[in-house]
């Protein structure tokens, strides 16, 4: 309060009241002793006043929707999207966590009869005299005006200074497939890098097995659940070969891309062979601040892509189709890359005036994947096993000689995400 008086009186009346300067001198020595219990006065005023601001709450009733004030933000939630949302034992079910109110029986045109807010929560009644109470701070959380300003997966975006410079350590076989402390450890470098590695394994297909199977479930596909193959052109890819291999995802062919791509180099007699990483996802952020209007383009336009193959006992004929970039529509978060140039198939899914315009847009995502500053490349060596998110890092390698035996795997993406979603991380 003696500073409220002190800011409000004019400096000639004080002098005036105290009748000398010495009077004065003794009240700014006064002033000065109690301004540090002052300020922690203030701190404690300011930080009652956040608390009330921060748990006070206003809605307003609009025609269609409750308009709630929280935190600072306006949000609105829909009078049949609070009826479906309900979390009442007779319309949700906690132990399962699974909706038991039959939306298709809502009525469409619902409002409540009562509304009010206690005890941080909003409460309405609906005109059948059923009661929903919803936490504010849950309301806040599942809102369309958070989800938009909020990430679904955090992300380190790279290229190989950034990458080398962040000094990620390995995880150490024995203790990964015996500590979740290093398992957790391991699932964050990747959910935030999309790459991840596991050194000291056994150089056998079992081992590799074993270490896969210790984060998610093997996605069997043509290819096998488990392959393990040498240059000998045994099917009908490139990759069954000593050619180099730009830089590119795998089973673009598939409507669902494989989430997770695994690598073992098992044995190589001879020179070469280093694998090459690409964050998709940085060159993709790259093309969309520079040219916003291209990067539209590439997450608009779907492109088909096919695998055909007729070699010996395998007769393939695999069709996917989609954007190369992918984004959730409600905040613009890139989800998903599809870039191979090798299984692109013939474009005709688009006008013909656009063609041009999506060949110049590839060609600026082309440039900036191909750039060497975003090339980090990796020598796999019997022990190293790496996990890249297919969805995000593209790979290839350099062109090599002698035997090389490599084995490895898809993984499915849902469940090495539900894994790390059970150890507490964001993903």
């Amino acid at each position: 309060m003696l500073r409220l008086i002190i800011n409000i009186v004019p400096c000639r009346r004080i002098e005036t009241f105290y009748g000398a300067q010495s009077h004065f001198r003794m009240l700014g020595s006064l002033i000065r002793k109690l301004q540090p219990a002052l300020k922690r006065t203030q701190v404690l005023w300011s930080h009652k006043k956040q608390i009330r601001a921060a748990s006070s709450a206003s809605f307003h009733l609009l025609e269609d929707s409750l308009e709630l004030h929280y935190g600072g933000t306006p949000m609105r939630f829909n009078y049949v999207w609070l009826r479906d949302h309900c979390r009442s034992a007779a319309s949700y079910n906690p132990q399962t966590n699974q909706r038991n109110v039959d939306t298709g029986s809502i009525d469409l045109s619902i409002r409540p009869d009562s509304t009010s807010v206690r005890d941080g929560h909003l409460v309405l009644t609906w005109p059948d005299g059923h009661v929903s109470e919803y936490s504010l701070s849950w309301l806040a959380d599942h809102s369309y005006e958070t989800k938009k300003q909020s990430s679904v997966q955090p992300r380190i975006l790279w290229n190989s200074d950034i990458y080398k410079n962040a000094n990620i350590p390995s995880a150490k076989w024995d203790t990964f497939m015996n500590s979740d402390d290093e398992l957790t450890k391991f699932l964050q470098d990747y959910v935030l890098y999309g790459i991840a590695f596991v050194d000291g394994v056994p150089a056998t297909v079992e081992a590799t097995e074993a270490v896969t199977q210790r984060l998610s479930l093997i996605r069997e596909t043509t290819y096998g659940r488990m392959w393990s193959f040498t240059s000998d052109f045994s099917r009908g890819d490139t990759a069954y070969s000593q050619l180099a291999l730009d830089r590119h995802t795998d089973t673009t062919y598939f409507q669902e891309p494989c989430g997770i791509q695994v690598f073992h180099c098992l044995k190589h007699e001879g020179t070469g062979g280093r694998t090459l990483l690409v964050d998709g996802f940085y060159a993709a952020e790259k093309v969309r601040q520079r040219s916003p209007e291209n990067f539209e383009l590439l997450a608009n336009i779907p492109i088909r892509h096919e695998y055909v193959e007729n070699t010996g006992n395998h007769q393939n004929h695999m069709t996917g189709i989609g954007p190369v970039i992918n984004v959730y529509p409600w905040n613009n978060e890139l989800y998903l890359i599809r870039y191979n140039n090798f299984d692109r198939s013939v474009i005709n899914t688009v006008p013909h005036d656009v063609f041009q315009r999506w060949y110049v847009a590839h060609r600026e995502l082309t440039t900036e994947l191909r750039r060497p500053e975003n090339e980090l490349w990796v020598k796999l060596s019997p022990g190293k096993v790496i996990f890249i998110d297919n969805w995000r890092v593209l790979h290839g390698r350099e062109s090599f000689t002698g035997l090389r035996q490599l084995c490895g795997c898809y993984l499915t993406r849902d469940d090495i995400l539900s894994t790390a979603r059970c150890f507490g991380l964001q993903a």
